[in-house]
This record gives C-alpha cells, sequence and structure tokens, in this order.
C-alpha cells in the first residue's frame, strides 16, 4: 500500500508575528487548553487530507501556478477571541481583517466563491474540560491586536502527527507575483 501524507496549504507566518502570538500562551492558565507550538503557526487555506506522493508533485505544480496569479498583499490580525464565533468554544484563534487579495487566493485554490476570514488557531480547547469549569472561571476572550505581515509565498506543507504534537514541514514554497 503507497505511504499517504497528511497535506494542507498555509500561508507560514513571520518570527516576529509567531512571537507576538506566542506571548498570549500565559495569559490564560485556567484555561484546559493545548497551545498550538510557536513554529507551526500558519493561516490554513486548504486542508487536502492524505495524499500520495504523485498526487503531493501534482498539488505543488498547480499551488505555484496558482501562486503566479496572485500578488503579494498584507493580512492585519486585529483580535483573539474563542472561535468559531457564536459557539462552544473549541479554539482560541488570532482573527484577521478579511481582504479581497486573501479571499481570491483562497478561491483559487479551492476553486470555489466563499468569503474567507483568515486565521490562526492559538490553541485547541478540551470541550468536556471547560464544561467542568465554573462559568466564572472561564475568562472573557475578545482582545484587539494590531499585527500585520506581509505575504509572499504560500508553502505546501506536510503535518506529521507525533506524540508530542504535529510535527510540519514544508514540502514546496510557492512564490506569488510582484
Amino acid at each position: 500500500m503507497e505511504k499517504r501524507h497528511r497535506v494542507f496549504i498555509a500561508i507560514n507566518l513571520p518570527p516576529d508575528i509567531k512571537k507576538a502570538l506566542a506571548k498570549y500562551y500565559d495569559k490564560y492558565p485556567e484555561l484546559p487548553a493545548k497551545w498550538t507550538a510557536k513554529d507551526n503557526l500558519h493561516i490554513t487555506l486548504e486542508f487536502l487530507g492524505y495524499i500520495t506522493d504523485e498526487e503531493i508533485a501534482e498539488v505543488c505544480k498547480e499551488t505555484a501556478q496558482i501562486a503566479k496569479r496572485h500578488k503579494a498583499f498584507s493580512v492585519k490580525l486585529n483580535k483573539v477571541i474563542y472561535g468559531p464565533p457564536n459557539k462552544t468554544p473549541k479554539f482560541i484563534w488570532a482573527l484577521g481583517e478579511k481582504s479581497k487579495e486573501l479571499a481570491d487566493l483562497k478561491n483559487d485554490l479551492q476553486r470555489k466563491e466563499e468569503i474567507f476570514t483568515p486565521h490562526i488557531t492559538l490553541a485547541r480547547i478540551s470541550e468536556w474540560e471547560l464544561k467542568n469549569l465554573d462559568q466564572e472561571e472561564i475568562p472573557e476572550i475578545a482582545e484587539n491586536i494590531d499585527l500585520e505581515f506581509f505575504v509572499e509565498t504560500i508553502e505546501v506543507m506536510e503535518s506529521e502527527l507525533k506524540r508530542g504534537g504535529p510535527v510540519y514541514s514544508v514540502l514546496e514554497s510557492c512564490e506569488l507575483k510582484n
């Protein structure tokens, strides 16, 4: 049986943005949450699932072609919130502003039209443990932030699930046009 790889397409964050977001990790010690490794912080554009080496080669080729059709752009992160909004919290997200450039890129990758609000998963919340906390023990999370970075590449990434958490590696880095 052919080996399959867990693959997604993402925007990796610059080191200074990762460092700024990691400052929130110690801010909510009472939350039953598993925080994302700082080096793994990213914006997922498309999760492809488990695919073969042959399919990876095709994905890398298609992603490079799509990247060449889109100009580099900025992403503005403006909030740290529970996600998804208006539901039982499952995550802590750094939320970004909607942008036409980002939506166009994501829609091109997915071959569909939809509005996309970029978000970065800072932590996964244990719903079971959260339900066992008193309501007063659950902190309010709705912080305004002001972070911005320039996106010049998108990456085809592999995620290997390990005991200590996922390990991500870049399979292909695809430059956006200037």
